[in-house]
């Protein structure tokens, strides 16, 4: 089996103050990106930063870490939809819509979290689900929590999202999401169509049991410093480390990892030419 890895690298929340590893300027982002990707990961999940280190939706940030990221390596890029609270449906959108990227977040519902409402209306998913399918963006539908799963069978449903659907599945999130144990993987991987893919990972401490249960259980995995700043006890990561250490993992356990051609064709994605070579 191939395993995809996915590095998030940055994320719209924790502070450069409790890691100095987590990129914030494009240009850093970019940097960590194309680190990664020559580490093994095929996916570079993108947030932005503002001046401020807090999470921005900027389609001119965005422009200048894509531009960087696609004359340099050949991975998929995955533009969130969400990073910024109390912004319009527009803002969401329109780095999506003028970058066209590989894949973009469906994120699955409305959640609380630390910081505020976590805020994803039917209305709005209906739209962004309609326009990503009309922009030939392959949605990744992040759950966090149960309830979730029934919600994309309802926006597939209603044409919203096209199978097979590519889930992934967010464990930890906050106080109010699915707490991350290997049960309730279990259990989530269960609830999804037999021809979906599927992702996750385990935040903070969480990290590592849900990485090592997902690559037992056929799943594809995402790492990164949006999701946990440590590599162990009392020892900072690196988004390029938490990426080797999960191709490792995936070696050890018999798989490939796989790359940027190998996730495109099992996500269904449209094959392009490769940019550099991985070291």
């Amino acid at each position: 089996m191939k395993t995809i890895i996915t590095a998030a690298l940055t994320g719209a929340i924790s502070p450069k103050s409790k890691n100095p590893n987590i990129p914030v300027t494009p240009k850093e982002i970019a940097a960590d990106g194309i680190r990664c990707w020559k580490a093994g990961a095929s996916i570079l999940h993108l947030h932005m930063r503002d001046d401020n280190f807090k999470g921005i939706l900027d389609k001119e940030r965005f422009r200048e870490t894509v531009n960087i990221l696609r004359g340099s390596c050949d991975a998929i890029l995955n533009l969130t939809t969400s990073g910024e609270l109390n912004v319009s449906d527009e803002r969401r959108l329109e780095h999506v819509l003028e970058l066209k990227p590989e894949m973009a977040t469906f994120d699955a519902g409305t959640i609380n979290a630390s910081d505020g409402i976590f805020e994803n209306s039917v209305e709005f998913l209906m739209k962004l689900g309609k326009l990503l399918i009309e922009n030939g963006v392959r949605p990744e539908v992040e759950v966090m929590d149960l309830g979730m799963i029934s919600a994309a069978q309802y926006y597939q449903s209603k044409g919203a999202l096209k199978a097979p659907v590519h889930y992934q599945f967010v464990l930890g999130f906050g106080f109010s999401g699915a707490p991350a144990t290997p049960d309730n993987l279990l259990y989530m991987k269960s609830k999804i169509p037999s021809d979906a893919t599927f992702s996750a990972f385990g935040t903070g401490n969480s990290h590592l049991p849900i990485l090592y249960t997902t690559i037992a259980i056929g799943g594809h995995v995402r790492v990164g410093l949006e999701d946990n700043l440590f590599y162990g006890p009392g020892v900072l990561a690196t988004n390029e480390t938490l990426v080797q250490r999960a191709g490792r993992v995936i070696r050890e356990f018999g798989n490939d990892v796989a790359t940027p051609a190998d996730a495109r064709e099992i996500l269904g994605l449209r094959q392009i030419p490769p940019s550099g070579e991985r070291q």
